[in-house]
């Protein structure tokens, strides 16, 4: 059985996910086989869950809320007359339904839900009409979350016309709007509203499901048949489609990317802002899909491996809006080569001219081709194939960089691990009946054995904190970054909702019902300590903007709670002198009180908490404009002193990929530095931001921004060089890739 590793998403994110998958309709009464799919879902949880929890009145009133909380998260549209009417007609009813394949409450609840909504969009279209000075001293709660829905429909009136003015002043301040702040905000009303009335039956008990299974802990998940094909194309990076990265926008359905080598990419027609309006398979009529949603167009765009799709498409560049263009392109298989391990070589020019080589590694997942369908792929082969070039091209020093590594497969932490560490234990596991099993690396030969550090944060998660900890408890490796990382220390698997539904005793053949994921184990280092809700701590912690208490295992509802086990006996293997580490620790302490950038993000970290404690923003136009011109001032100052200081790492940098691997090219791609924008992102935006919005968010700032952890981390791991007198070898400093 392949077991998973992999973070959750919040529950902002996992709405945008729900209202994406709709389409029409909204019938009060469940289908037979999705009834049957729900009774699944039940038992499975009941008898393989790690909590072996029944699903009893108590866990009725806990799904109840998630229910309820998974359709309306900011708790904008249901009223405290709502929740109370459902509470007593469902709180401790709804074990007893499911188990009975009953899920009329989840269509009722909805129907409500869609009631309020419609309602809702109107009154606030007619709000949107009004003229407003923005001169008032109201404040606008941003995150809802934890607030108690409004009492009455009354309160709920006066709260939105708070939110429609703050949304137009919004709009109004916007230096890139398109459209009028009406115009604009009257839109995003209409999209939300379609996003409901999209939802069909099954959508709906998809939903309910959802919000099932995540009552047992944050991490078991059910997966319907579109949200399982996604989730095992994440495991093993590769598709079957064109190779286009699409997103909706105005009822549209847009191309904002194109996959390097994909069959859209090879063609030449497709450009990204180019609209897709129809859809045909082969030779069959086109299909309409205006104002569809965008899973479904993905669906139709997506196919068998050599067949042909067609489509109708508005070019980004056409001067009249009425004109199309047919583009025909032959279905392929599609590399999803950025989320691969890649490397780099990094040149670093000492003060006294000294240059130190290093390798560096970037592992956004623990991949793997679990489904045993289509090429092999696994994070722990790509990963050795870039070691052994960085060996070759005269690497001194390596750093792993898991930031924002969410997790993945449980097989490939180990095997990745292996690695670095001769034959040994790697990582327990507790069953719901107690029993402990050891998971260990059983290959004694090493990939790499000299210095090493690995780099995380908050959102290095699952696999990712297996991996790590492993290390740092062998003394392979320092951990530097964030204070912890995630916290997630459970293991789930998927369970094939197909298999258990063709039973006899459910008497049904295969269906498309989709998956659960299911957490089943809780995992231990091999000191005995959990990960679960603590993280692993870095032996060097570095000011971040992820280092936050609201990103984490313990920000999330309903948690596993910490324990221990005992440790396991193993050797470690440590090729560095531990006295060096409180030295690296004073040396890098030193250098980020005098670091601008750091110095930037304490400030930034400072003001952040302010704000989430705040958690209002103001609807006077006089103050928001201040707020602008000062982040405008400080981000003008921020630039003007990066350029006038220039680079405060002395670096030559090339980028090396698996292909390059694999094809033995030698000339390198020379790259910037600090080229990676997505390294240091914006963690306001990505905290503050309303998951309906998000889509209409466009990167105004492309240019690459200093990354101060890896500024740090390359100091570090050079500090480490030079006390171990590893050094500089004449072929390192001579040898150009």
């Amino acid at each position: 059985m392949r077991h998973i590793l992999k973070s959750s998403t919040a529950a902002a994110i996992a709405l945008s996910l729900v209202l994406a998958g709709a389409t029409r309709a909204n019938t009060t009464q469940a289908p037979a086989d999705q009834a049957q799919i729900a009774l699944a879902v039940a038992n499975w949880l009941q008898q393989a869950h790690y909590s072996r929890a029944k699903l009893d009145d108590a866990m009725s009133a806990k799904l109840l809320t998630n229910y309820l909380e998974l359709l309306d998260y900011n708790k904008l549209y249901f009223t405290g007359e709502d929740v109370a009417e459902f509470t007593e007609k469902y709180a401790t009813s709804l074990d007893d339904r499911i188990l009975r394949g009953d899920l009329a409450p989840a269509h009722d609840i909805f129907a409500r839900y869609k009631q309020r909504v419609e309602d809702r969009v109107a009154k606030n279209k007619e709000l949107a009409k009004k003229t407003y000075d923005f001169k008032g001293n109201s404040t606008v709660e941003l995150n809802r979350q934890k607030s108690p829905w409004p009492a009455t429909s009354a309160e709920a009136d006066k709260l939105w016309q708070d939110r429609v003015e703050a949304e137009l002043l919004q709009e109004h301040l916007s230096e890139f709007n398109l459209r009028t702040p009406e115009e604009t905000v009257t839109r995003r009303y209409d999209q939300a509203l379609r996003n409901v009335n999209e939802m069909d039956s099954s959508d709906v008990g998809n939903t309910f499901l959802r919000a099932l299974a995540r009552t047992y802990d944050p991490h078991s998940e059910y997966l319907s048949p579109s949200e399982m094909e996604n989730f095992q194309i994440s495991m093993k990076l590769s598709l079957v489609g064109i190779g286009a990265v699409l997103r909706s926008e105005d009822g549209y359905t847009k191309i904002v990317e194109l996959v390097p080598g994909g069959p859209a990419d090879k063609d030449g027609r497709l450009k990204v802002g180019d609209r897709i309006v129809a859809v045909a398979q082969g030779d069959v009529e086109f299909e309409d899909i205006v104002d569809m949603r965008l899973d479904k167009v993905v669906e139709k765009i997506r196919g068998k491996e050599g067949t042909i799709v067609r489509l109708q498409v508005i070019p980004t560049d056409a001067d009249d809006p009425s004109k199309r263009t047919l583009v025909e392109i032959n279905r392929d298989k599609v590399q999803l080569k950025d989320q691969e391990a890649k490397a780099e070589l990094i040149d670093v020019t000492e003060p006294d001219g000294k240059v130190t080589r290093l390798g560096w590694i970037t592992l956004p997942s623990f991949y793997s081709n679990m489904s045993g369908n289509g090429e092999p792929k696994s994070t722990t082969e790509d990963v050795s194939l870039l070691l052994s070039r960085l060996k070759e091209e005269g690497m001194e020093g390596l750093v792993v960089d898991l930031r924002r590594d969410g997790g993945g497969s449980l097989e490939e932490a180990i095997n990745l691990t292996g690695l670095f560490i001769p034959k040994g234990p790697v990582v327990q596991s507790k069953d719901p009946s107690g029993k402990i099993t050891v998971n260990s690396d059983r290959n004694p030969d090493i990939a790499y054995s000299g210095p090493m550090v690995v780099v995380m944060n908050r959102l290095s998660a699952s696999a990712s904190e297996i991996f790590a900890a492993a290390l740092q408890d062998y003394g392979r490796a320092i951990i530097v970054g964030d204070e912890r990382s995630f916290g997630k220390g459970t293991v789930q698997t998927v369970v094939d909702l197909d298999k258990s539904l063709s039973l006899p005793f459910f008497n049904i053949k295969r269906q498309n019902a989709g998956a659960l994921k299911l957490t089943i184990q809780k995992f231990y280092r091999i000191r005995g300590g959990s990960t679960q809700l603590k993280g692993v701590e870095s032996d060097i912690v570095l000011p971040s903007r992820t280092d936050n208490p609201e990103i984490g295992e313990n920000s999330l509802k309903d948690p596993l709670e910490y324990d221990e086990i005992a440790p396991v006996v193993f050797t470690e293997k440590n090729p560095r002198d531990l006295a060096f580490l409180e030295e690296l620790r004073k040396r890098s302490s030193q250098r980020i009180t005098t670091d601008p950038e750091f110095l930037y993000v304490s400030e930034d970290m400072k003001r952040l908490r302010e704000r989430i404690e705040q958690n209002s923003i103001s609807t006077n136009e006089e103050l928001r404009r201040k707020e602008l011109d000062d982040d405008k001032a400080r981000k003008e100052a921020r630039d003007k002193e990066r350029a006038e200081r220039g680079p405060l790492i002395n670096a030559k940098v090339w980028e090396l990929t698996l292909d390059d691997v694999k094809s033995n090219r030698k000339d390198l791609k020379v790259v910037d530095f600090e080229r990676e924008r997505s390294k240091n992102y914006d963690l306001d935006e990505e905290l503050e931001a309303d998951s309906e919005d998000s889509e209409d968010k466009e990167d105004k700032d492309k240019a690459p921004k200093p990354d101060p952890i890896r500024n740090e981390t390359v100091r570090i791991i050079s500090d480490l060089l030079n006390f171990l007198n590893v050094g500089n070898t004449a072929a390192a400093k001579n040898k150009t890739p």
